[in-house]
């Protein structure tokens, strides 16, 4: 029998060597995903957007703010200022390859549907509108945004919101006005059912069209006449009328339906929840259109064009 020696030295050598490489890989696997975790750009935030941020470094957050300096504002008999509610603001955050954006803005009613038009055309999501005050003179509306994706891009659109707020404050926005009463209406109902393919009901000079949709509270199933519904009521002329009225919609059925009102020129006036706890979760966006009866249906038709119905 042969016996093969060993030489010590050079297994030694070689476990060491082994040892280290995976200590090596190791050290990499731990801090390479760290070191090459890309940071905010903050300086080009602050120039994209016009207006200056704050970094919160604990939760990796860069917020810009753009006070409402311009705007006197007292809510019952108080004057309020920017730290007491009155400022816009957009905060980023990296998320993975991406980065994430959420703020929301001061606007008075004139300014609401110039802002909403800006931030849909740039690629940002309108996620509410509403109020946050009572007795608030004049009345201050806060529309909150959201976006996921580049940050360029991101920046670039939250920039062109505060511009349009800056471009349309003092009285340089837009309101709808028309003279009309219910009284006196004398559309033809039949020209708005041919639109929608529905019919209304024609109460007191106004003519209301219905859609119940369905969802569940607590396991139980609520529809129409819990107010689970779309609906749209004409007041005034074929050629000269007014709709208002309320959509219901699931989450991701809110931007096609904003972007929807939005091109036929019907103006948002509210976006929020009306229940909690539903399954699926509902949104309602209030609306206020100002045209013909046939415009106005057709824009109300597209909207729910992008619907599809909750499932049972």
């Amino acid at each position: 029998m042969k016996i093969r020696c060993v030489n010590i030295q050079s297994v030694y050598i070689s476990l060491v060597g082994v040892v280290f490489a995976f200590s090596f890989l190791t050290l990499s696997w731990t801090v390479t995903p760290g070191l090459a975790e890309e940071k905010l750009d903050t300086t080009k935030i602050e120039k994209l957007t016009g207006a200056k941020g704050k970094l919160n470094e604990k939760e990796g957050v860069f917020k810009v703010s753009l006070p409402r300096t311009d705007l006197q504002i007292t809510t019952a008999g108080v004057k309020i200022t920017p730290p007491m509610g009155l400022t816009s603001w957009a905060a980023f955050k990296k998320v993975g390859d991406h980065t994430m954006v959420m703020g929301d803005n001061v606007v008075l009613e004139d300014q609401v549907n110039a802002v909403i038009d800006v931030a849909l055309n740039n690629g940002l999501e309108v996620t509410a509108l509403h109020n946050h005050f009572f007795w608030d003179s004049p009345k201050v509306m806060f529309l909150h945004i959201g976006g996921m994706g580049n940050e360029e891009k991101l920046a670039t659109a939250v920039g062109k919101v505060f511009a349009k707020i800056n471009e349309t404050s003092g009285g340089k926005g837009e309101m709808p006005e028309v003279n009309l009463d219910p009284v006196n209406t004398t559309l033809d109902p039949k020209k708005i059912e041919d639109i929608l393919g529905m019919k209304g009901e024609m109460n007191q000079g106004v003519y209301k069209i219905t859609v119940g949709r369905t969802t569940k509270v607590e396991g139980h199933k609520i529809g129409n006449e819990m107010g689970v519904n779309t609906w749209a009521a004409f007041v005034g002329s074929d050629d000269k009328a007014v709709v208002d009225g309320d959509f219901v919609m699931l989450e991701n059925e809110v931007q096609p339906v904003l972007k929807a009102l939005r091109s036929a020129k019907i103006n948002i006036v509210a976006l929020h929840n009306h229940m909690i706890m539903e399954s699926p979760r509902t949104v309602f966006l209030h609306y206020w259109g100002v045209g013909s009866t046939s415009d106005l249906a057709k824009g109300i038709k597209a909207a729910l064009s992008t619907q599809k119905e909750f499932e049972e």
